[in-house]
């Protein structure tokens, strides 16, 4: 079953719905998987989307289930075994992971319990160590400018921060049922720390990072590269949490020339 949806560029793709899997996929050759954030939309990531598949690369980005699973589904290791699932159902081998925030810790937990299938992950402003914003700030949901406050604050240039962006952002937590399963992943971040499982982690790892990311500091990006046995770590200045949308043109540079150098 497929349905179009439009995109911040737009462009549109075709969101595919197969079993229980909602997902655009653009191109073809080498996979990569695109996890978004917690209140990432996919068309975040049409930069992204646009150039790989474009360049040799076949693009998919699911639809994570943050806020369909039940409360006690609702937790990193849930998504990271429903992303073993897609893998599995799409046929997929030799995987590039690549993630934001969330989508970026969800990368991580699943090749530290499957690296068989991901031949190298991505992450940029990636929660897994350090979970200081995710879960709080909710107090005053129901003002319509404090959370306009919030969703600029994820960026350097707060004009990224589209009218589009603030009403999800804003239509997301005063959802009762959406907050509550916000809340509850913010917790099952801070409990599936990192920090002991990054050392054994064999996988190539590229960290992007904006030199300016309030959520996940830089010094967030600086612990991941060393605590990783095979990372390279890159800075994007005047660029906040999300990297591939205030910077895609530089992103992408970045991310191409380090494909290059790995063979991927």
């Amino acid at each position: 079953m497929l349905e179009y949806i439009s995109t911040n560029l737009h462009m549109a793709h075709l969101l595919k719905k197969e079993k229980d899997f909602r997902y655009i996929e653009v191109g073809e050759g080498t996979p990569i998987i695109v996890l978004h954030g917690l209140m990432g939309g996919l068309s975040n990531f049409d930069g992204v989307t646009n150039y790989f598949s474009s360049n040799g690369y076949k693009v998919i980005i699911p639809e994570l289930p943050i806020y369909t699973k039940s409360l006690l589904k609702t937790n990193v290791k849930s998504f990271a075994n429903y992303l073993k699932d897609f893998i599995e159902y799409k046929g997929l081998k030799d995987v590039i992971l690549l993630g934001n925030s969330l989508g970026g810790h969800i990368g991580l937990y699943h090749t530290n319990l499957h690296p068989e299938k991901i031949k190298a992950l991505v992450i940029t402003g990636s929660s897994g160590l350090y979970e200081s914003a995710m879960g709080g700030g909710y107090t005053k949901r129901s003002d319509y400018e404090v959370m306009k406050k919030k969703a600029q604050e994820v960026f350097y240039d707060p004009a990224v921060a589209t009218k589009e962006i603030v009403d999800e952002v804003y239509e997301t937590v005063n959802d009762r049922n959406k907050l509550i399963k916000t809340l509850a992943i913010a917790k099952s971040a801070i409990r599936h720390n990192m920090a002991k499982d990054l050392p054994k982690m064999n996988t190539p790892i590229c960290i992007i990072w904006g030199k300016n990311d309030s959520v996940t500091p830089p010094e967030v990006a600086v612990e991941f590269n060393e605590l990783l046995p095979d990372s390279e770590l890159f800075w994007i200045d005047k660029c906040g949490h999300a990297a591939m949308m205030e910077h895609p043109d530089e992103f992408n540079e970045i991310l191409m020339k380090w494909f290059e150098k790995r063979g991927f």
